[in-house]
Order: C-alpha cells, then sequence, then structure tokens
C-alpha cells in the first residue's frame, strides 16, 4: 500500500476557514497541504503550478468564483480533482459542477472527521456526496429540463436489467440520499444485506457508485414507485 500523501490545495475567500482547514488536515498523515489560495485566481495559479491531487474550494472565491475555477482546472490541470467546499444555501450550483467534472460536495457544516474521508474518497477515484447534498443534486437532475429523455411520453425505460422487487426498493431510498443503515432501517433487513444488494444492482446495472446509480435511476424512471 502506497505511503505517499495525497498532496491538496485549499481554497477560501476566509482566512478562519483556511486556517481551520489547514490544521485539521495537517494532522492526517495521508494528506499534505501543498497550497493555500485566497481567491479563485490564485487556486488556479497554483493548480497548474503544483497539480494537487485533490483541490478543496469554496464555491464562492473571491475574483473569480469556484464554478469557472473547476471549469478552468478541468482544462489545465485535469489531473487534479476537486471537491467543493459548500454551505446548503448554495445547492443550485451543487448540478452543474457535478456537470462540469466536480468529483466531489462537501458541506461546511459537516464533521471535520468528514474533510479527511471525503479527500481520502476522491482521490481513490470515489464520488463524495452526503445525503443532504445527493438528495439535492437527485432532485435537480430529475427535473424534465435537466433529463427530458427519463420523462419522454411518461414511458419508463426498465427493459435493461432484471431487478428484483427489492433492489427496486433499495434503488428509489438510493435515490433520495438515504444512507445504507438508514435504508436497512426502513426495510427491516441488515445493513449488509443492504451492502448485497447493492452489489447486485451495480453489477446487472453496470455503475460502479452511489450516484451513478441515483442518475441511472432517473434516467430510466427507477427512481419513483411503479
Amino acid at each position: 500500500m502506497s505511503t505517499t500523501p495525497i498532496r491538496v490545495l485549499i481554497a477560501d475567500g476566509q482566512p478562519i476557514v483556511l486556517e481551520g482547514l489547514r490544521a485539521v488536515l495537517n494532522r492526517q498523515p495521508s494528506i499534505e497541504v501543498v497550497a493555500e489560495a485566497a481567491d479563485g485566481i490564485e487556486a488556479i495559479d497554483k493548480c497548474v503550478s503544483l497539480d494537487p491531487d485533490v483541490v478543496l474550494m469554496d464555491v464562492k472565491l473571491p475574483k473569480v468564483d469556484g464554478l469557472t475555477v473547476l471549469r478552468s482546472v478541468q482544462t489545465r490541470a485535469p489531473r487534479s480533482k476537486v471537491i467543493l467546499f459548500a454551505s446548503g444555501e448554495h445547492k443550485d450550483d451543487f448540478v452543474e459542477a457535478m456537470k462540469l467534472g466536480c468529483c466531489g460536495i462537501l458541506l461546511k457544516d459537516s464533521a471535520t472527521s468528514l474533510i479527511e474521508k471525503s479527500i481520502v474518497k476522491v482521490h481513490a477515484g470515489e464520488i463524495w456526496l452526503d445525503s443532504t447534498t445527493t438528495a439535492a443534486v437527485i432532485r435537480q437532475f430529475a427535473s424534465p429540463t435537466e433529463f427530458p429523455a427519463a420523462h419522454a411520453n411518461g414511458k419508463p425505460n426498465r427493459e435493461r436489467a432484471q431487478l428484483s422487487q427489492r433492489e427496486r426498493e433499495i434503488i428509489i431510498l438510493i435515490s433520495q440520499g438515504y444512507k445504507n443503515k438508514e435504508i436497512a432501517e426502513k426495510m427491516f433487513i441488515t445493513e449488509q444485506t443492504v451492502k448485497n444488494h447493492l452489489h447486485n444492482v451495480f453489477d446487472k446495472l453496470g455503475v460502479s457508485d452511489r450516484l451513478e446509480l441515483a442518475l441511472y435511476a432517473i434516467h430510466n424512471s427507477l427512481h419513483v414507485k411503479p
């Protein structure tokens, strides 16, 4: 297993937030803060020059906002994976960020333990969304204007895979942003059983994570009860 720390750039317009993030991340042996940026222009310049593994940045940066920085990073530092550090009132930016290639959204009121976890997960190639942000993203992606094919003629497309009733129920709950433990409680089954069902669903549908599953469900009208 590699012991090389994950190289992280943090960007936020508030010095106190940068200081807090630095303090939290510097306690993690798996992470190295290689640079800080106080505005969008500085964030872009440092991404290009330092090529960090992960960028954790505020969605509302001074001078150049986070979404513009994200667009620039995608073209000028494509190896860097971006996590947006956002407040709950910025939900309208979440979908646009995911469309632009953002790999994760971390709410500013999240527990500090989730900061390291989100960075590790995103660095490993996964998408990071908690239940709140997942639900916000899914609601917007469910709009007919976002995915008209999912709503065409009002007829769902369920012919791509043979899913059991239990699997369909789990897909609906995943699309609503529920976690495995919450799904287990709602369905009166064990958390391990939920994980087993999800493994089978991922395999049947050819998706690799919960967000892909939720988006597939919306495309094919599997996010609502028949």
